[in-house]
């Protein structure tokens, strides 16, 4: 499958529905601006042209509230030929990692926003060769 292929935005947010309605109801609260799924990529910040780096999904926590965005843009620039099954465990994936920055959000906890410091650097050490 290439990204000429890929499963459209409504084939994926029906994958995504299927795995929302496995995560268990304690987990969604506080939860108030739901999860989105977003059409557009959304490049990293610190992303350079050598070696693309996407966002693929977000915990969003501000005076509007709390939501988790899904990037279906980003999926498809780094996983253009993945099988659905493969999507589907790499929509899960990133949605259980979202999952947890809101649930450590709300424990007071940052270990994951650490883990992802970590894997930012590492990123940038690749960069330097």
């Amino acid at each position: 499958m290439s990204e000429l292929n890929f499963p459209s935005v409504e084939v994926i947010e029906n994958i995504l529905s299927e795995i929302i309605d496995e995560i268990p109801e304690p987990f969604f609260e506080g939860l108030n601006g739901g999860i989105i799924l977003v059409e557009s990529p959304k490049p990293h910040p610190q992303s350079q042209a050598q070696l693309p780096l996407y966002i693929m999904g977000e915990y969003v926590s501000n005076a509007l509230g709390k939501q988790i965005k899904i990037y279906y843009g980003s999926f498809k620039k780094v996983h253009p030929d993945a099988s659905l099954e493969s999507l589907k465990a790499l929509l899960k994936h990133t949605l259980i990692h979202e999952f947890t920055h809101h649930l450590e959000y709300r424990a007071g906890l940052r270990d994951l926003e650490i883990q992802d410091a970590k894997d930012l650097q590492h990123y940038k050490s690749k960069l330097k060769g």
